[in-house]
């Protein structure tokens, strides 16, 4: 009973510590959302970003893609069957295997063979790169703002020089002369 409790506590535990795994280093707060057909994306707010993945109409009430494969042999196509007859009898140096000197050596490279090739099928979304594009989206929008609010003060300060100019060029009115003016003292 101990046990059960304590694994209930535990995966409990793990789900209130998902949200904060899904937390990047920038502290963003992210809401990956997957939206089906014509459905609308919510939109992002000041405080959040907000990631749509679209799918097609026909998946929304289908089993997701990554759990409707399995490892039984009807499942293996034709050309990963052929690759299996390329590699008998290879052993040796950097063949992973425990026949011939040196046949350890090559498990580490098969080893990431393999998730690089797991990774470039995955059918999943990839919301890292969703998340990027949509960061890029808004540093692109801050840089236009900030720009635009550079051209605003810099031509409020051109303006306020020219008047400047303008008034040290001015006739001073009744004809009275321009007094020389004192310098000021030294602050000592």
């Amino acid at each position: 009973m101990n046990r059960i409790l304590a694994s209930a506590l535990f995966a409990s535990a793990a789900l209130f510590a998902a949200p904060a795994s899904a937390q990047d280093e920038a502290g963003d707060k992210v809401n990956m959302v997957v939206v089906y057909g014509d459905d609308e994306c919510p939109p992002s707010t000041a405080e959040e970003i907000t990631v749509c993945a679209r799918k097609a109409e026909s998946e929304r009430f289908r089993i997701p893609e990554t759990l409707r494969e399995s490892e039984s042999g009807e499942n293996v196509s034709w050309a990963r069957r052929v690759e299996k007859f390329e590699t008998v009898g290879s052993f040796g140096t950097l063949s992973c295997s425990p026949a011939g000197a040196g046949g350890i050596t090559g498990c580490t490279q098969k080893m990431i063979d393999a998730a690089y090739g797991e990774r470039s099928e995955d059918a999943g979304i990839r919301f890292g790169q969703l998340i990027e594009e949509a960061r890029a989206e808004r540093l692109s929008e801050i840089d236009a703002d900030a720009a635009a609010e550079q051209e605003r003060v810099e031509a409020i300060e051109r303006e306020y020089m020219e008047r400047l100019e303008r008034e040290r060029t001015a006739e001073l009115p009744d004809g009275q002369e321009e007094a020389e003016a004192e310098p000021l003292p030294s602050p000592e």
